[in-house]
């Protein structure tokens, strides 16, 4: 070859290849954060708790203090209008949202906690200890939820607090069946039969090993209890044995608002869209971390 020829041959470019490696947390928070119904839910909702939680230190009525203006709709002064007793909706509407938040945010704590726990004994010990704890769940998943929620929330004097507990007792199961079968499949993988020939306790492999690689699971279903909790919380409201006067919630001010919906609509569906907008983010944000947890997409490449 002539050196003319040379001269015109394109020139070799190479390119240098690399490959980053990130951990697991790094590759979940990747994945969730390109799932925009995710993260476009994810701001709402955070947006919706702050204005909940810190709105009422800003906003200059009380959910609980009358108002000489009745039943005014919306405006400048009273942007969600009033009710026919002068109460601000905006001031009620922000106090009916924190309540609902705070008894849903405990309903998904307190059964994520105790059906994750549980489920993780049964899928570990599996045998008899399995076939008792499974059958003991499937017994509270056979209760007709809403029914016993109604009868014992009637004898709470509308505390939240005690609401949120009766529903977590009765839907911790639908967790433990999730977590269960996840431990099933864990429990057989070699770093639980590492852990055992290392001489670790039977408490320690399922809390220490089990239980944070079954955290996917866990995480969505807890999404999907707060999403639950809300719409079980407003169901009882609505039915009049949830929340009591004086304080208030979602569901309480819709069961309040029934009869007014023609004369002044605005508190009917004002807090109406709220219940909606909540369990809506949630579900998306419960997507996304689906789509996050997924083993299928373990590998990403920069």
């Amino acid at each position: 070859m002539t050196d003319i020829q040379a001269a015109d041959r394109p020139a070799r470019v190479e390119h240098e290849f690399t490959v980053r490696q990130r951990s697991q947390t790094q590759l979940i928070l990747r994945r969730f954060l390109r799932h925009r119904a995710a993260m476009i839910s994810l701001v709402v909702f955070v947006l919706i708790v702050l204005w909940a939680f810190v709105g009422p230190y800003l906003w200059h009525y009380s959910y609980e203090k009358f108002t000489p203006d009745n039943s005014q709709p919306p405006s400048w002064k009273h942007p969600f209008g009033t009710n026919s007793s002068g109460y601000d909706a905006y001031a009620q509407v922000m106090r009916g949202t924190q309540t609902s938040l705070k008894i849903a945010i405990l309903i998904a704590f307190g059964s994520t906690l105790v059906g994750a726990v549980w489920g993780a004994i049964a899928g570990f010990y599996r045998g008899f200890v399995d076939a008792v704890m499974m059958r003991i769940a499937d017994l509270v998943l056979t209760l007709p939820l809403l029914a016993i929620a109604l009868v014992i929330s009637s004898r709470s004097g509308g505390s939240w607090y005690w609401i949120a507990l009766v529903i977590a007792g009765l839907t911790w199961a639908y967790v433990s069946r999730v977590v269960r079968s996840s431990v099933l499949s864990l429990r057989e993988k070699e770093f639980v039969e590492a852990a055992r020939a290392l001489g670790a306790s039977d408490a320690r492999i399922i809390f220490r090993h089990l239980l944070p690689n079954a955290l996917g699971p866990i995480i969505v279903g807890a999404t999907i209890l707060v999403a639950t909790g809300i719409l079980i919380e407003t169901a009882l409201s609505f039915l009049g044995f949830g929340v009591q006067p004086p304080d208030t919630s979602l569901g309480l001010l819709v069961a309040q608002a029934q009869t007014a919906v023609d004369t002044r609509p605005w508190l009917f569906y004002i807090p109406g869209a709220f219940i909606i907008a909540i369990a809506l983010t949630i579900n998306f944000i419960g997507d996304g971390l689906r789509d996050a947890f997924d083993p299928r997409q373990q590998r990403v490449r920069q």
